[in-house]
């Protein structure tokens, strides 16, 4: 692929330098469709990030399109606040019927505000306020958002030193696997939680990821989330389970705890559930913890309607007949027959690839070298992106409705981009 030099100077003159994204893909992105992004030169790529995890659908999913453009198109509501409408009460009862009781789920579904982050605050204020207690204990390179509730159980430095103040109440345990199986799973939180010694005040809750993405796709064994879940019960302490980017099907089911049988407390959900990139979240959790009194957490943009028309079409499109998960986990064995082989044809290059359903890892040794790939993988027409606490872990995000066509093009990019760089 040719790439010719884009007019990049409003970006790098009038925008912030906080910009990330942009400088790892240096063109101007103008249309989209499916897996498919192509810039304002005639460019295509082959989209492995699929908005972070926001677009498990694809680019401008031509089910949900339709179903926006109808609703603008009658003078739907767009801006609601937290009134009912008539596109709020159709998610909710998709979102009950579909997903909720066919898994025997109970939870109260709260609209915390649009981000992933504004999920995580809300969660984390609720916990709070049913247990009385201040303290929450997240694990080792979780990322939960950038705002200060969210930050303070993240683990990247580099995140947290944006802050600007001291990130308090949150205590950081080692993550699944993190001191590579020479520890009993929770030996030393339990220690901490019975020691009247220890200094650690008692927690509210307890904060997780299945599956850790920007730390790295650090997977979470089920039997690690049952023992989790058995041991928040035994101490008094909220489970939440933060499924922003690996929800909505990303691993296979539509919640990523399901495979390990547990039902948290609190979930929170974003990134996909919208269905076609509008911000949407939801903080779900079990009746008896619904103890806010109205307004004592609101916000302006919490009743986005033309989300929840696009979540409603995707959840009756997608979810109503049980061939999403199947289809995940099949395209998911795809990805993982082709990492397979490129860690064997490239001896000492990597430490492992792992992964479930449509989000994988592959870990570099040399540090360095994911970012080398990603770049490279751009010049030849894919976009994939680097995660873990230095950036050497190659993420691989497709949309969930990426073919196993695309999937095998886009494989064999990552294949040679590995090649020329390793």
């Amino acid at each position: 692929m040719t790439i010719t030099q884009p007019d990049l100077s409003v970006f790098e003159t009038v925008e912030s330098e906080v910009r990330s994204y942009c400088r790892g893909w240096p063109t101007v992105f103008d249309r989209a469709q499916g897996s498919r992004i192509t810039d304002e030169d005639g460019h295509t790529y082959l989209d492995f990030f699929a908005g972070a995890g926001s677009l498990n659908y694809g680019h401008n999913n031509p089910v949900l399109k339709r179903a926006l453009i109808d609703y603008i198109e009658r003078d739907g509501i767009t801006h609601g606040l937290d009134m009912s409408t008539t596109a709020k009460r159709a998610f909710l009862e998709s979102f009950q019927n579909i997903i909720l009781r066919p898994r025997d789920l109970p939870y109260k579904v709260m609209f915390p505000g649009p981000t992933g982050a504004n999920s995580v605050e809300a969660a984390l204020k609720l916990a709070r306020k049913v247990k009385g207690r201040e303290s929450i204990v997240s694990f080792t390179n979780a990322f939960h958002g950038m705002s200060l509730g969210a930050l303070a159980v993240t683990g990247n430095s580099m995140k947290r030193a944006g802050a600007g103040i001291p990130l308090v109440h949150g205590t950081p345990m080692p993550f699944d696997n993190y001191l590579d199986g020479q520890t009993p799973d929770f030996l030393w939180f339990e220690r901490l939680l019975e020691d009247q010694g220890s200094g650690l005040n008692k927690p509210a809750a307890v904060i997780v990821e299945t599956v850790q993405g920007e730390g790295g796709i650090n997977v979470a064994r089920a039997e690690w989330l049952r023992a989790l879940a058995a041991l928040c019960e035994r101490q008094d302490m909220l489970l939440i389970v933060d499924d922003i980017q690996m929800g909505c099907g990303r691993t296979g089911a539509f919640f990523s705890f399901e495979e390990a049988g547990i039902v948290p407390d609190i979930v929170t959900v974003s990134k996909s559930i919208s269905g076609y990139g509008l911000p949407l979240a939801l903080t779900l959790f079990k009746p008896e913890l619904d103890i806010w009194e109205p307004g004592e957490h609101n916000g302006t943009f919490r009743g986005n309607n033309p989300a929840f028309v696009t979540a409603a079409a995707a959840l009756d499109t997608y979810w109503a007949d049980g061939q999403m998960e199947k289809q995940t986990l099949a395209r998911g064995e795809i990805v993982e027959a082709h990492l397979k082989a490129i860690v064997e044809e490239n001896p000492g290059a990597f430490a492992e690839y792992r992964g479930r359903g449509l989000v994988w890892g592959l870990e570099c040794n040399d540090k360095p070298l994911a970012g080398k790939i990603a770049a490279r993988a751009f010049e030849l027409g894919l976009l994939i992106e680097t995660s873990g606490p230095q950036s050497e872990v190659v993420k691989l995000l497709p949309a969930l409705t990426t073919t196993p066509e695309e999937l095998d093009e886009g494989l064999r990019i990552l294949g040679r981009a590995v090649r020329d760089c390793a």
